[in-house]
């Protein structure tokens, strides 16, 4: 690999910067906008800057030959002193402005529609368009903006439901996305031979023996009462021992089958959270060439943590400082991102 494989440029208004000091691009399977953060420092008095990159600016960030984010500089802000003047871009990917802006399609109610539908009409608003990496939903018997409440927080409630996560790509696109469809690691994160660090919180303090899945769904002419206005289900994780139970009240229409399934998706996907590890390894490549990635499959051998098999990253952040290039890569079991998980087994201690 050529030094130009981690050139990092942006791209603003046709023009090209490279030359940074100060590098950190970030991309995560559970955040719905990539981020980038570049600084850089001149000498002065000698040199001027000729500050062309402002906020608002449509622009592009690129690793190599590798697109990594299509979005908007948000902060252009500038530092000096009698010495010198250090210039810092930060941006994010177009789909922040899901995050950002109010929902406000006209109609505002959707009827039997599956979620690609309501995700699509929500982000044609602001010009977005959406990537469907899984497979056709149950159709919603109701969907309803709730008034003043963000394109996202619309989303959101649908994704909790139905067990989905949405990111965004390097394009700039709404992402429905697939957990592991970016495929497969060539390396492995080894202690001894690639791991710089790690970092384990281990907290399982979001994680109980009893998952209660409450809500209402809507009668019909041969039904009706309470009875079958309520909802309710549960799901046990059989490997903790203490009592602890909580209630999550859905706030949208609900079946017996979807309550179900988000009981069994609470308690699976919980357990696999706690065991969420950050790992740093040096440089942004690995040994074939390729980008770390998030959302993509790696094999983890760490006795300290007892992890010998295949994790997912959810996270990659490409950072550059003084003490050169490393990428902080976050992972956990596959199955905390599954829509129909396998409950997580007991972590050996």
């Amino acid at each position: 690999m050529s030094e130009m494989d981690n050139h990092v440029t942006l791209t603003v208004n046709n023009m090209e910067y490279g030359g940074w000091k100060s590098v950190e691009i970030s991309a995560d399977l559970e955040r719905q906008f990539r981020t980038f953060k570049l600084d850089i420092t001149w000498q002065w008095p000698g040199q001027t800057v000729d500050q062309r990159i402002k906020p608002g600016d449509p622009c592009e960030v690129k690793i190599g030959q590798d697109l990594v984010l299509t979005g908007y500089v948000f902060k252009a802000p500038i530092r000096y002193d009698g010495r010198q003047i250090s210039l810092t871009i930060e941006g994010s990917s177009r789909t922040q402005d899901l995050v950002d802006c109010a929902a406000r399609n006209l109609p505002s109610q959707w009827q039997q529609q599956p979620l690609l539908n309501i995700v699509q009409d929500l982000a044609r608003e602001y010009g977005l368009s959406v990537v469907n990496e899984i497979s056709e939903t149950t159709r919603l018997t109701k969907h309803t903006i709730v008034p003043g409440e963000t394109v996202f927080q619309s989303i959101d409630r649908l994704l909790s439901l139905l067990r989905v996560f949405s990111t965004d790509n390097e394009l700039g696109q709404l992402v429905l996305a697939k957990p592991g469809s970016g495929g497969r690691a060539s390396d492995v994160l080894e202690l001894g031979k690639n791991i710089l660090s790690a970092n384990a919180p281990m907290d399982y303090s979001q994680v109980f023996s009893e998952y209660r899945v409450i809500g209402q769904q809507k009668g019909s002419d041969k039904q009706s009462g309470a009875a079958v206005s309520e909802v309710e289900s549960t799901a046990a994780d059989l490997t903790f021992k203490r009592r602890r139970t909580t209630v999550i009240n859905e706030g949208t229409q609900l079946t017996f089958e979807l309550a179900q399934q988000r009981a069994q998706w609470e308690s699976a996907t919980r357990m696999g959270r706690a065991q969420t590890t950050t790992y740093q390894v040096q440089g942004w490549r690995q040994a074939n060439g390729d980008l770390w990635r998030h959302n993509t499959l790696v094999r983890v051998k760490d006795p300290v943590l007892g992890f010998d098999g295949d994790m997912l990253i959810s996270k990659v952040t490409y950072s550059l400082s003084a003490q050169g290039s490393v990428t902080t890569l976050q992972v956990a079991p596959p199955h905390t991102f599954d829509a129909d998980p396998t409950p997580a087994k007991k972590p050996q201690t």
